[in-house]
């Protein structure tokens, strides 16, 4: 072991480094990109508090009161929900979690619990849930202890107010059931993304891009055969992630067209980003630095792994304006809910992003600069 030849070799590595500015950009501030991110989701956990919708058929005194009991003792933000409204239609339609029902008749049980003693006296609450949400337990759970708060305080047996749940699906279904399609659009997204920018990066420093110039190939074919070439890989992973659900959690999802539509909007929208991306990234070695400061808080703050109900609220606006976010939705809308009026709407979101990026990847590849 030679010092000499180990502190030379590391002074030639620092200084290539420090000659590539790109990877220097990229690779400094992908880490303080997820600080940035992450300690925003994370920094205001303590003092959390969720958004609740409720539907109040009584619309009393005492319907009211308990409304408000549950803002304050439950930290919740409340919404309410217009008691002509069919709440399992408004959970569906918002893309809310949970809708909690105050029955008509609150007040009249509650008066004869208080005013004269009948204990037989009670309401029942109804939870109308979206299971697909991994929060929406913590909701039910943070609910349950409000109203067991209440009754407790007005002491007695049995209990004054009941709670039982409602699912907005008919089939009943397990969170690796709403976490596949998730996992199926974020490796999607990161094997078109890095696939594209790692060997379109490479194949200009070698400059066989600049070569293409002088042949029959244009642009557009090139990207169209780089697309279907990260569609046939894109399938082929799906499959694979497919069958170990099946064979191993034995889940329940409907496939069908939809998932190949849009696997091939996921490679598009992707492929295009990483082809406008190898413009601004010259150096092989920084490529892998360059996708992951996009991809890594994209697929965080797209609601692949947890809700982004748990996010602030400019976080949440931000993550519906990226791509991901709608391929996560329309997956799950197609594969979960069977629901093929939100899956189109995904998909023409999810479609106008792709043909842009496309046609500017496209605009974006110009051989005869390189020359």
């Amino acid at each position: 072991m030679s010092p000499r030849i180990i502190s030379a070799n590391l002074v030639v590595k620092l200084k290539s480094f420090s000659r590539e500015k790109s990877a220097m950009a990229f690779t400094i501030a992908f880490p303080i990109i997820l600080i940035l991110v992450f300690g925003t989701i994370f920094m205001s956990q303590d003092n959390v508090s969720y958004h609740l919708c409720v539907q109040d058929l009584d619309q009393t005194n005492s319907s009211v009161q308990a409304v408000k009991t549950l803002e304050v003792n439950g930290k919740f933000k409340i919404t309410r929900v217009d008691p002509a409204v069919d709440a399992t239609q408004y959970v569906m339609d918002n893309k809310v979690n949970l809708v909690l029902l105050i029955p008509k008749g609150y007040e009249t049980s509650f008066m004869q619990r208080m005013m004269h003693n009948d204990y037989n006296a009670s309401v029942t609450i109804t939870y109308i849930y979206d299971p697909s949400s991994s929060s929406v337990t913590t909701k039910m759970e943070i609910l349950n202890a409000v109203l067991a708060g209440i009754n407790q305080g007005m002491s007695g047996q049995p209990p004054f107010i009941r709670s039982v749940e409602r699912s907005i699906l008919t089939k009943k279904y397990r969170f690796i059931e709403y976490f596949v399609p998730g996992i199926i659009a974020m490796s999607v997204m990161t094997l078109s993304l890095f696939g594209t920018v790692n060997s379109e990066t490479e194949l200009r420093q070698k400059g066989v891009i600049r070569k293409l110039s002088s042949t029959p190939i244009t642009r557009t074919d090139w990207i169209l055969s780089n697309i279907l070439y990260q569609f046939i890989l894109a399938v082929i992973s799906t499959s694979a992630m497919l069958l170990v659900s099946y064979a191993v959690f034995n889940v329940s999802l409907h496939l069908d067209a939809w998932l190949l539509a849009f696997i091939l909007l996921d490679v598009f929208a992707f492929v295009g980003i990483g082809m406008i991306l190898t413009r601004f990234v010259k150096e092989a070695e920084s490529a892998a630095a360059a996708a992951n400061a996009i991809s890594f808080p994209m697929m965080f703050l797209s609601g692949s792994f947890f809700p982004i109900e748990l996010m602030p609220g400019f976080l949440q606006t931000l993550a519906r304006m990226l791509p991901l976010y709608y391929v996560n939705e329309g997956l799950r809308a197609s594969m979960v809910f069977e629901d093929n009026m939100a899956a189109l709407n995904h998909s023409a979101i999810i479609a106008i992003f792709a043909a842009v990026v496309f046609i500017l990847g496209i605009i974006s590849t110009k051989w005869e600069e390189d020359k």
